[in-house]
């Protein structure tokens, strides 16, 4: 498994409940495809350097998660599709990842 990190614009128009649920379908994916999700760090609505689909603000999501790389190619599929998600950056933090162990 590698770590990876997922930075998404989404639109300013989303409510909570659509964002939400928008997040609870990425991370479905991605346990799906025998990944974990370690972080999901709501920023909130910033301003935009420039319009991006006539909107000049939008809220951003950064998902960290640990994956095998079949996952990020389906991930980035369903992201492309999705009218919600303005843009997205997917980078890879480490080549190997091993999860700690849970502790009883």
């Amino acid at each position: 498994m590698r770590k990876y990190e997922m930075l998404l614009l989404l639109s300013p128009e989303l409510n909570t409940e659509g964002k939400k649920a928008l997040i609870d379908t990425l991370v479905a994916i991605i346990e799906r495809e025998q990944g974990s999700v370690l972080t999901i760090d709501d920023w909130g609505t910033k301003d935009l350097a420039y319009p991006v689909r006539k909107h000049v603000r939008g809220q951003y999501v950064r998902l960290e998660f640990a994956a095998p790389g079949k996952a990020v190619a389906e991930l980035e599929r369903n992201v492309r599709i999705t009218d919600d998600i303005y843009k997205f950056v997917t980078v890879k933090l480490a080549d190997k990842f091993e999860p700690a162990p849970v502790e009883a």
